[in-house]
Order: structure tokens, then sequence, then C-alpha cells
């Protein structure tokens, strides 16, 4: 398939459409089903178009399958624990709940620089999040809601052993997309002067 782009108005007008559309929706206001095979295919392709100095794919993502979030669920209780070992039995369940919100779950990982490695860390940051963002405009232009969660829980060792992280890898974000529950109102977008400004 021809992937090159043709600028137009119209094209112009939609991204920009695009771009202030999109929401963040969180896991528990994301219903499934999640997306389908070949909508899944498209938000990963658009992942891989991120910016990305010297072609070193300094991150990588990945799936937490139905099958799977038992396991996660229990890493989510035990790196409660790890930071809270009185940690009441209610509280415990619901660092396992957070594991079932989301139809389509991905964890996002950033592979830092190793001694004598050109790119550095913030650049390699900077890709992994253009990725994410890439992925989050291909699931709103699709209809689907979608949003990022972090929290201590990616610092913990249990996180870190069950995705198997090396020692280089870093958890960033767990990636949540699936049909909207609830739409929420949106939030006010900063003024541009606001973070804009000349030398």
């Amino acid at each position: 398939m021809d992937m090159r782009y043709t600028p137009t108005q119209e094209a112009a007008n939609w991204a920009e459409t695009l771009i202030h559309s999109r929401r963040t929706t969180l896991p528990k206001r994301l219903v499934g089903p999640g997306p389908d095979p070949g909508q899944r295919q498209k938000i990963l392709s658009a992942a891989a178009a991120a910016p990305d100095h010297d072609q070193i794919l300094p991150w990588r993502l990945v799936e937490i399958t139905t099958e799977q979030r038992p396991h996660l669920a229990q890493a989510f209780c035990a790196a409660l624990l790890e930071r809270d070992p009185q940690a009441t039995a209610d509280e415990q369940q619901m660092a396992r709940d957070k594991a079932y919100r989301s139809p389509w779950l991905l964890l996002a990982v950033l592979q830092k620089a190793l001694p004598g490695h050109d790119v550095p860390d913030a650049e390699r940051l900077i890709s992994a999040g253009a990725a994410i963002q890439n992925m989050l405009l291909q699931a709103t232009a699709m209809g689907l809601g979608s949003g990022l969660t972090s929290g201590k829980a990616l610092q913990s060792a249990a996180i870190r052993q069950l995705f198997r992280l090396r020692d280089h890898e870093e958890a960033v974000c767990f990636v949540s997309i699936g049909h909207i529950a609830e739409e929420r109102r949106p939030r006010p977008r900063p003024a541009i002067d606001a973070f804009f400004s000349r030398l």
C-alpha cells in the first residue's frame, strides 16, 4: 500500500479536528469490545511512524492478554504490599481490580541508553511519547477511547519481574483502549502563550 501523503487543506483541517478531539478516557470508563484485530494492527502501525533518531527503536509495547490479567492483578497487589505492608484486604483488592479495567491493555517500555550509546534517554523518551500519541490519535480516529495510566506500581519489583524488564529498561505507562462508556467533559487546553515564547 502506498502511504505517501499529498497535503491538502481538507487533510489539514481533518488533522486539526482529530488532534483537538482527542480526550483522555480513564480505564474505568472504557468498555468492550476492544479494537478488533484490524484496528489493533493500524494502531500499532501508527506507533511505528514515530520519530526515531538512528532508528534504534528505543521502546516496545507489551499486550496484557485476558489470560494474563490475573498475573497482572497479583503484581499490582504485590507492588502495593511492597510500598505498604499494612495495606488492608480492601486496598489489596482495589489494586487487583485495576488489572481488569481496560478492554485492550498495553505496557509501554523504554529502553534507556547503555554506556557508549549516542542517543540520550531524553530523545528515547520523546520517541516513545510520540509513538504513544500516534496510537491515541489513531484510536480517536476510529471512534475509540484511550488513556494513559502510570503510578508507583510501575517501579516495583513485581512489575519488573512480570514483564521481564532488563536492567536498562523502564516501564513508562499503561495504554488503555476501548469503547467509551461515559464521555468526559472537555478539559480546557492551555493557551499558546502559556508554553510558547521567542528567543
